[in-house]
């Protein structure tokens, strides 16, 4: 008995001490997270102004963020828009030769904020990744520099000039034996996954064939799917499905105005699963778009109407009793981009139904949402929504469980809802200078 009352109170003494270690270190700590919140409301980037480097901070999506803040090392870097100096905002959009224009836009704050301008930078389709990011960072540099000559710093800066050749003037008029086609042959996915009892292998390749000027926009894509999946049941049969899923697509577009541009669409189509042996489509189509086109990278809101007709041939009996169908149908959507230095937003609805019974229909929404709600909070939103009433390809007779499994037959639906929401925040030091890629 002595014994269990000697334990109990070792046991109660050593609990009464982790609290009152707890409480000091409390009482020790938060004078210190104090001070060093105190430091961080008066001592923040903010107030660099002009006695050190200007804070920049890069918006940029498709960037090499490491690259840049171990290259550029003339500025601090903000983790957040609001700490910031300098507000660089990069967008880019594909070209007509396969590279990609980029849009810096440099937005100057507090004692630079009479500066704010944007300036274009294009990278060639046979660069590499490391050429391009070094072309990039040079752009960065460049767009740099009437800030920094508005610091102390300005003095350590000098100005390089890469004489170009004699015929530079001619550089536009280029003898271009392409045309400005474009092609592309890709492998995207050759994957097998072996198990004991199972088997899956997927592949994916095709082929590219682009045209783009101002006026022309045209590509003919032919694309390959195939997926085998193998599982060996005990007690029962082998389970096999293959899957399939080739098809072309066509396209041929016509720049009309600012605000206008009408194109002829076609789609051939060969998928299993699907109940189609063969689908044709062919539609012509027009578009509006409320802001002229060469503002899309930042923001397009676009009506596009398209009318066409189909024709499908059925590996197997339809529910509706048909082996072939020759459909007419229309389609029109409307939709959003926006991409700005407060987030992006991106969302849209179409519409589309067949002609010979318009009560076969279906209504797609989409949006995809980020946000900037306040300094380091991030709000991302993502949603799908279909109201389906137009599955003409579905099977006759009832689905074997196989099937479902290996998701080799199509099951009927009214509807398909996707939704996500993720939130985030972030805070501590306003310095973002500093790049460790270890592990």
């Amino acid at each position: 008995m002595g014994l269990l009352q000697s334990t109990l109170w070792y046991k109660r003494a050593g609990d009464w001490c982790g609290v009152i270690f707890l409480v000091a270190g409390l009482l020790i700590a938060l004078p210190m997270v104090s001070v060093a919140y105190n430091d961080l409301s008066t001592q923040s980037i903010e107030s660099n102004h002009f006695n050190t480097r200007p804070a920049l901070y890069v918006d940029c999506q498709m960037c090499d963020y490491n690259y840049i803040r171990q290259e550029i090392s003339f500025v601090n870097f903000a983790r957040d828009q609001e700490q910031a100096d300098i507000h660089l905002f990069i967008t880019a959009e594909s070209t007509g030769g396969g590279g990609r224009e980029y849009e810096l836009t440099f937005m100057g704050r507090r004692d630079f904020s009479d500066m704010n301008y944007e300036y274009v930078h294009q990278t060639g389709r046979n660069m590499t990744a490391d050429e391009i990011r070094e072309s990039l960072n040079k752009a960065i540099r460049m767009g740099l520099a009437p800030f920094m000559m508005k610091t102390p710093l300005a003095s350590r800066f000098e100005l390089m000039y890469d004489e170009p050749a004699e015929d530079f003037e001619d550089a536009h008029d280029i003898d271009d034996p392409w045309n400005n086609w474009v092609f592309e042959v890709y492998v995207g996915r050759l994957q097998l996954n072996q198990e004991s009892r199972q088997s899956n292998f997927d592949s994916r390749w095709g082929f590219i064939a682009d045209h783009i000027t101002h006026d022309w926009k045209v590509r003919f894509r032919p694309y390959f799917n195939y997926h085998y999946t193998e599982i060996d049941q005990e007690d029962d049969d082998t389970i096999i499905s293959r899957r399939h899923r080739h098809g072309l697509t066509t396209r041929a577009i016509r720049s009309l105005t600012d605000h206008w541009s009408a194109g002829l669409f076609g789609n051939y189509l060969t998928r299993n699963d699907r109940n189609l042996k063969h689908q044709m489509e062919i539609a012509p189509g027009v578009e509006y778009s409320l802001f002229p086109y060469d503002e899309a990278t930042r923001r397009a809101v676009t009506m596009t109407y398209r009318i066409g007709y189909t024709y499908n041939d059925y590996y197997d009996l339809t529910i509706f009793d048909q082996t072939e169908d020759q459909l007419a149908n229309q389609r029109l959507q409307l939709r959003a981009q926006y991409t700005q230095p407060w987030g992006n937003v991106n969302a849209g609805i179409t519409g589309s139904h067949y002609f010979h019974d318009t009560t076969l229909r279906r209504l797609s929404t989409f949006a995809r949402i980020s946000v900037r709600l306040a300094e380091g909070l991030s709000l991302n939103l993502q949603g799908d929504y279909d109201v389906v009433q137009d599955q003409l390809t579905l099977r006759a007779g009832d689905l074997a469980l196989e099937d479902i499994i290996v998701a080799q037959q199509e099951l009927a639906t009214d509807y398909s809802f996707r939704v996500l929401v993720a939130i985030s925040y972030t805070f501590g030091s306003s310095f973002a200078n500093i790049v460790n890629t270890r592990f």
